[in-house]
């Protein structure tokens, strides 16, 4: 990463491989007579001169349009790589090499020119294991980066996949980072799933605006251990908006990935693709939620861009609200999306993730959110969502299926009248033993935001009077309010309460854990189930530890196609 000594906040994608010598040849060829001795002094200084370090690092893995047949390498560089390439075998194939394609971006806070390269494989054999190998004309590595990775197998085989989200960077010195972020890429390599799903807040760089690219490049390269092996597919959570990186603020996420298409104007920001007989959706909230969490300058001082980005300072009680930056383009893309998988017969299970919660009872996180249980959880009763997926809290917590909602529940916190928080109503027929659930109809939830993060554990919520659990839930759109000191602001805090009739399991020991998922598709004709084990990490909440210990088992079982 170098500075820019001009203004540039947007993202550029370009072919890389042109390398310095290449580029002076043609210029002492284009007829400038009078300067070729200038030019031939200025190539051998530069010759003379250290080579930009291109040196290949945050190696992560994506997959493709098709995860059986495509995967996508990315990095990032120091400075500009010089014939950025990964080469990719099989153990009897000879090596193919593909040239990446480079991804640039300035941050607009602190002027750091960010380098990511994006090499695209495909034409690979399903359920085959690859090895491959990452290098660059200027890497100063004594050898090429070398790792490998495993394709999806073709059509309805048992796999493995493993989620969380919160997850941060060992680097102490960050906000909200922990020495824990480091055992979460660990568990995700001691469970060895096909592939992990990241529920977005992937490293909390705008609560560190000064060194947001420095922040990103310290989980890339503690993420590096695991998502070099397996694909990691995130979600973009509030902490991936950052301010002047885009017109959403995402331009740091996605320079970093590149993920399924989604046909729409947004690419990167929403996704779907399909292993086995799952189907997964990816879904940005920041697009759809009430509550404001993203970027925040609560003052009493504005936040001040350096000189080199050309960028106005940010005043106090500016916040980066991206609510409804679609128009509604996502929610109609996930329903054409949805309907297209009630129409496929290969098709019997449907995970969503997405960052922000419908259903959680942290009482010192942030809550429910009542945008997304008016918008999206109709769709997903509607065509039969099975799972959500989700992080923002930094705790476990798992609903019951629920379909439908109960009306005029709620509490409005300010004047204590009853106020229609849409309230998740429980299957409660679709329990068929202790924790096995059949899925017929019905949606469950899983709060999964224990990845690294260093936060105090959640509390969650419970009655006063009967003792039942209860959460918190934003009813209309949230923004900063003035703080008690002139010149400060904080955040609002969620508009009404609810008895969480939904909430059927809570992790009270510990805010650290990892869901693991074994699909098993079945015979034809019979069952077919997804086991989760969840598994905690008992006293990581004072010291971290690698030390995970199971602490439930569900079962989700319905009728094949």
């Amino acid at each position: 990463m170098t500075k820019k000594s001009t203004p540039d906040t947007t993202m550029t994608e370009t072919s890389a491989g042109v390398s310095r010598r290449g580029f002076l040849k043609l210029a002492g060829a284009s007829g400038f007579a009078g300067a070729a001795g200038a030019l031939s002094v200025a190539a051998q200084a530069a010759d003379a001169a250290p080579a930009p370090d291109g040196t290949p690092e945050q190696i992560h893995l994506t997959w493709g349009e098709d995860p059986t047949s495509e995967v996508v390498v990315s990095w990032a560089s120091q400075a500009a790589s010089v014939r950025p390439r990964v080469t990719v075998s099989t153990d009897r194939g000879h090596g193919e090499t593909v040239h990446a394609v480079q991804r640039t971006y300035t941050d607009g806070l602190n002027g750091v020119v960010v380098f990511a390269y994006h090499a695209r494989l495909t034409g690979l054999k399903p359920d085959t294991t690859y090895r491959y190998e990452v290098t660059a004309d200027n890497s100063s590595a004594v050898s090429p980066f070398a790792a490998s990775f495993t394709t999806a197998p073709r059509g309805r085989k048992p796999f493995r996949f493993t989620s969380y989200g919160d997850l941060a960077t060992p680097n102490t010195q960050w906000v909200l980072s922990s020495p824990q972020s480091r055992f979460a890429v660990e568990a995700v390599e001691r469970f060895q799933p096909l592939f992990h799903l990241l529920n977005g807040d992937l490293c909390y760089a705008n609560l560190n605006p000064t060194h947001q690219t420095d922040v990103w490049r310290d989980f890339g390269n503690n993420n590096q251990s695991s998502a070099a092996n397996r694909p990691w597919m995130p979600c973009p959570g509030n902490h991936e908006l950052e301010f002047y990186n885009g017109e959403q603020g995402l331009n740091s996420y996605l320079a970093r990935y590149t993920l399924p298409e989604n046909g729409t104007r947004f690419s990167g920001r929403w996704y779907a693709f399909q292993v086995s007989s799952v189907l997964f959706i990816s879904l940005d909230a920041d697009d759809i939620v009430y509550q404001d969490a993203a970027a925040f300058v609560g003052g009493p001082a504005p936040l001040v861009p350096a000189p080199s980005t050309g960028n106005a300072p940010i005043q106090p009680g500016t916040s980066l609200y991206v609510r409804g930056y679609s128009h509604g383009e996502q929610t109609r893309w996930l329903e054409k999306t949805l309907r297209r998988a009630a129409d496929e017969r290969d098709i019997d299970w449907i995970v969503v993730q997405m960052h922000q919660d419908a259903l959680s009872s942290s009482k010192t996180g942030n809550g429910s959110d009542k945008a997304l249980r008016e918008e999206w959880l109709p769709l997903f009763e509607r065509y039969g969502v099975d799972l959500v997926l989700c992080g923002h809290d930094h705790d476990y917590e798992r609903s019951y299926p629920v379909c439908g909602c109960f009306r005029h529940m709620g509490t409005d916190v300010a004047t204590g009248e009853r106020v229609d928080t849409l309230t998740p109503r429980p299957v409660r027929h679709a329990q068929q033993g202790a924790n096995t659930f059949d899925m017929t109809r019905g949606t469950i939830h899983l709060i999964l935001g224990g990845g690294g993060t260093s936060a105090p554990l959640d509390v969650y919520g419970v009655d006063a009077g009967t003792g039942n659990p209860q959460a918190k839930v934003f009813t209309k759109p949230n923004r900063p309010m003035p703080g008690t000191t002139a010149g400060t602001f904080v955040r609002a805090a969620a508009d009404a309460v609810e008895d969480a009739v939904w909430s059927a399991q809570r992790d009270t020991g510990t805010g650290y854990g990892i869901a693991v998922f074994d699909v098993d598709p079945g015979e034809h004709g019979g069952r077919t189930t997804i086991t989760m084990n969840y598994y905690h990490a008992p006293g990581a909440d004072k010291t971290p530890t690698g030390d995970y210990e199971l602490f439930e088992t569900v079962t989700l079982t319905k009728h094949r196609r």
